[in-house]
């Protein structure tokens, strides 16, 4: 299964659930798709999905699932590599109203060379089937958290000031 999320921002991501939605209908995606929508106004003819789940449905979705389709957000993207699950993250874009910025390129191209996620910057029916296909053989990174090390070095910095 596939599991599309959009995050609970005040933005609509109906890009990315339109090339979707184009994709099955071209027969290019086959899976059974789950999608939460947030805020999203796009009507979606062929396949399933809420506007918002809780934290406890969210993660059984998670677990359930083989692939994670998200927008460029931070945690969905940590806490999807932690999970294990194959990632294929597509910006938000501020010419489409769907942020406040670009900053989510940043983000997408930064885990993109961790090796965590697929990168899907051109959000096409196509280029979305491509993502999926790539994401299916591409091993999963685990992704390594570095907070320990960020706060060895404010420690380490506000010992040397002391």
């Amino acid at each position: 299964m596939i599991f599309i999320t959009t995050g609970s921002r005040s933005f609509q991501f109906n890009r990315l659930l339109k090339a979707v939605d184009e994709a099955i209908e071209k027969g290019l995606i086959k899976e059974e798709v789950f999608a939460q929508i947030g805020l999203s106004n796009y009507k979606i003819k062929n396949f399933k999905y809420v506007s918002f789940m809780n934290h406890d449905e969210f993660n059984r979705k998670i677990k359930e699932c083989d692939i994670v389709i998200t927008h460029g957000g931070t945690g969905v993207i940590v806490n999807t590599a932690k999970a294990g699950k194959s990632i294929v993250a597509v910006p938000r874009l501020k010419e489409f109203n769907e942020a406040v910025d670009d900053h989510q390129i940043q983000l997408v191209q930064a885990f993109e060379k961790l090796g965590v996620v697929v990168a899907c910057h051109e959000c096409s029916s196509e280029s979305i089937s491509n993502a999926i296909e790539l994401a299916k053989t591409k091993e999963i990174v685990p992704f390594i958290s570095n907070t320990n090390v960020i706060i060895d070095s404010i420690d380490q910095f506000i010992k040397t000031r002391m």
